[in-house]
């Protein structure tokens, strides 16, 4: 008999295929391990994992955690290639899992378990501030507006969101963001919000492993701007939805995200160019600000 279990958004999840998944990331496990010449017994040591966790992943029974993910794919010298077919598995049964514990709250968990195992982030936005990037009131508004979703829920979510944010400060990582001047000036809730969220992309910019470009509305795109994406490691590309996540791991896909991304990267502004841009658009939202008061 086939079961089934419902999130918060109302979306039935196969609890079999679910499973069928969990196998089939053990049979991956074993196979790598194998084409490395390890036993159970040499990846646990060489990973430092206690070896029944080796066999409960193998046999299906145990979702790895982003640490014990990292340890593994060290342990078996994974080139890009190994790295994606494991990734493409992991990151669909993280979103499933995390979402079954609860609504908006569950796939914010899901994206901090995802942020957790990268190392190098690529993020490209349209029409909102990437959330590693959101103040905490425009994180709890992007969540809300426009959603039929319970205030206890948005509050968990959030923050959820800017707790995952303390990645962004670790220099081991690399980030590159590119907006465009649309995301910027799209407001989610009062002008005035506005102008704390430009100062933190200002303040974010100055990290050295960070590298922010804004392209302004007086360029010429390269191409439609039809959606965004976050390119984690190279190896998954993922699309924000009004329903979900979309998570691509195609090289074709993958190679028109890079595409995209460097497009709009060569007409994009950095540095003081990033500032004055910002700062210009910070007197337009005060203006806006004043003219509402009235």
């Amino acid at each position: 008999m086939l079961r089934a279990s419902t999130c918060a958004d109302g979306r039935t999840l196969d609890v079999d295929e679910r499973r069928d998944r969990l196998q089939a990331l053990g049979e991956l496990l074993r196979r790598l391990r194998r084409d490395a010449g390890f036993t159970g017994k040499d990846l646990a040591r060489r990973a430092q994992i206690a070896q029944p966790t080796i066999s409960r992943i193998e046999t299906g029974q145990l979702l790895p955690t982003p640490d014990t993910v990292e340890r593994l794919v060290a342990a078996l010298g994974l080139d890009g290639a190994g790295r994606a077919e494991l990734d493409a598995l992991l990151v669909r049964l993280r979103e499933e899992v995390s979402r079954l514990k609860g609504g908006l709250a569950g796939r914010e968990a899901a994206n901090a378990a995802r942020l957790r195992a990268g190392h190098r982030v690529v993020c490209f936005q349209s029409a909102m501030i990437p959330s590693l990037l959101q103040t905490a009131e425009y994180a709890r508004l992007a969540l809300a507006v426009g959603r039929d979703v319970e205030a206890g829920d948005v509050a968990k979510a959030a923050a959820v969101r800017v707790e995952a944010q303390a990645v962004l400060f670790d220099g081991a990582r690399e980030f590159s963001f590119l907006l465009t001047e649309g995301a910027v000036r799209t407001w989610p809730g009062p002008p005035s919000l506005m102008l704390a969220q430009l100062d933190r992309l200002g303040q974010v910019a100055t990290l050295s492993h960070v590298k922010l470009g804004v392209v302004p509305w007086a360029v010429k795109v390269p191409a439609f701007p039809l959606h965004g994406f976050t390119i984690y490691d190279d190896t998954v590309s993922v699309v924000e939805s009004l329903t979900g996540d979309l998570t691509l791991t195609g090289p074709d896909e993958l190679a028109a995200h890079v595409e995209t991304f460097e497009a709009f990267a060569g007409v994009a502004v950095y540095g003081d160019e990033l500032r004055k841009l910002l700062e210009s658009i910070a007197d337009d939202y005060r203006l806006l600000v004043e003219r509402l008061e009235k």
